[in-house]
């Protein structure tokens, strides 16, 4: 069975190969510009354009990955000023993590998504916090990254850390047994 992983994301590359898949990567070329719509919605939504935007065979993996505070969608800095008014706005407060992911299987022609949502407890941050960081994270989304051992910016988080980092690797687990599942009982029904 051949994976491709929909992504850019190195994060996300670490965590699949950490946990023993073995996939190609193919960078979707989509915009991401998504607006009125709730969180879960979007990156659900996002996971599956980007899935949807590889014409392979295999089975394909997509997914995206936004943070939330206060019901205001906070994506990737576009610059250092950004990130150091992202960091001010998470400095002391809770926030959420959404990552939606989707599994199409186009040989059995079947598609499943998902998405998790974890909250993120920050520390409060000093001006000197975040002068330090603001131009480390440009490429993540609420320009911080949780897996720095240097920053320490995360006081606590409720529910999957690996979705913070990008990629709820035991959410895309559950997903892939139940599209295997089907493929299976697929091929033992012709049997």
């Amino acid at each position: 069975m051949k994976f491709i992983l929909a992504s850019a994301s190195p994060q996300r590359k670490k965590i699949l190969k950490d946990a023993g898949y073995e996939f190609e990567i193919v960078h979707p070329e989509i915009s991401e510009n998504i607006f009125g719509k709730k969180p879960s919605q979007i990156v659900k939504f996002l996971a599956l354009k980007k899935a949807k935007a590889i014409s392979r065979n295999g089975i394909i993996i997509g997914a995206d990955t936004i943070v939330v505070l206060d019901g205001e969608i906070i994506g990737k800095p576009k610059n250092e000023n950004e990130a150091r008014k992202i960091l001010r706005k998470l400095s002391g407060s809770e926030h959420f993590v959404y990552t939606g992911v989707a599994i199409l299987d186009i040989a059995g022609k079947k598609q499943i998504v998902d998405y998790e949502k974890t909250a993120v407890q920050f520390r409060k941050l000093s001006k000197k916090n975040i002068k330090n960081v603001c131009g480390k994270y440009l490429d993540k989304a609420g320009a911080y990254s949780i897996q720095s051992k240097d920053d320490r910016f995360v006081k606590n988080i409720k529910g999957d850390y690996l979705n913070v980092v990008g990629f709820p690797l035991k959410k895309f687990q559950k997903m892939l047994d139940k599209i295997l599942a089907t493929e299976f009982h697929r091929t033992t029904q012709k049997i």
